[in-house]
């Protein structure tokens, strides 16, 4: 079993239908930003699109904690960076199954491409209770 804190069902449930996520990474009090975010197994994945020099991920990399905003919820994280093939296999597949429209579906296949997949992070809560 798992022994990471994992997010309560409601907001797994949320992650799961609501196509962004509003993140802020890092411990200062940058603007939130709107990613897409996947669950897969019970757990929240994000991937970045664009690796730039000074975004999200290069934060993460510094400084691996974060606030995510689900609903009317400010979420402390921590971004833990995946490396296994499989699961990282399994976060391909759901990005395009969740983000299959036509407009979307060209960022999601780019999404499974290796500079993205290589950028893949866990969110994990701090706090176990939301």
């Amino acid at each position: 079993m798992n022994a990471k804190r994992q997010f309560p069902e409601n907001i797994l449930a949320v992650l799961r239908e609501n196509k962004g996520l509003r993140l802020r990474a890092g411990k200062s009090q940058h603007r939130f930003i709107g990613i897409w975010v996947v669950v897969v197994k019970d757990r929240a994945f994000i991937r970045s699109w664009s690796v730039k020099p000074n975004g999200w991920y290069q934060t993460f990399l510094k400084e691996p904690y974060g606030t995510i905003q689900v609903r009317d919820h400010e979420i402390a994280v921590r971004g833990v960076h995946i490396k296994g093939l499989r699961l990282r296999d399994a976060i391909d597949r759901a990005y395009l199954e969740k983000y299959n429209t036509a407009g979307a579906l060209k960022y999601a296949k780019d999404l499974g491409s290796p500079k993205s997949k290589a950028t893949t992070v866990e969110l994990v809560p701090l706090s176990s209770t939301h």
